[in-house]
């Protein structure tokens, strides 16, 4: 059940509406979206911070907030060149990404409130820097590609250890968790 990466994304950018408009205004904007990318991991951090859970992941081993943070700067920088005008080198790190967080234990519940958060503070940047709308649109949409990216990290580690530990085929699995669902 393994995605591609760059299938994932040419797929995401379709269902999403990413378009070749939303990269250029992003790329135009890539040192403004630098300029204000340690801000942003501030508001993020802090907000991870409060909750206890996600306290004891982003403290469990020396040094791993400052790397955290600097992780987060150029994320949020990358969203703006798209690494390679958003093409597989893109995609692979967005993957990459999402398999960390489920390696560390960043669940879903905190990946979607803390993405919220980054959009919201990016619309008050935006607003206070007079940045346009379309700015803004195209911002939106990357973030939720990317939050897509590790929504699906989580759906993939899952289904390939339950697959892989009990033999089981991927049509079964499948049927498995619509039964499951439909029993909710």
């Amino acid at each position: 059940m393994t995605i591609e990466p760059a299938s994932f994304l040419a797929k995401m950018e379709k269902r999403i509406g990413f378009t070749a408009e939303d990269k250029s205004i992003l790329t135009s904007n890539a040192d403004w979206g630098k300029g204000i990318a340690s801000t942003m991991a501030d508001h993020f951090y802090a907000y991870l911070g409060r909750d206890e859970e996600m306290e004891s992941i982003l403290k469990a081993k020396e040094g791993r907030m400052h790397r955290l943070h600097e992780t987060f700067i150029q994320w949020f920088s990358e969203m703006f060149t798209g690494v390679d005008n958003w093409g597989e080198k893109y995609a692979n790190i967005r993957w990459h990404i999402g398999l960390v967080h489920v390696k560390i234990g960043i669940g879903p519940q905190h990946v979607v409130p803390a993405m919220a958060v980054v959009v919201h503070e990016v619309g008050k940047q935006l607003k206070s820097d007079s940045k346009s709308e379309e700015l803004k649109d195209a911002l939106g949409r990357i973030c939720m590609i990317d939050l897509a990216f590790i929504e699906q990290a989580y759906v993939e580690v899952s289904s390939s250890a339950v697959l892989r530990e009990t033999g089981w085929s991927e049509a079964l699995f499948k049927r498995l968790i619509a039964t499951g669902a439909s029993s909710m």
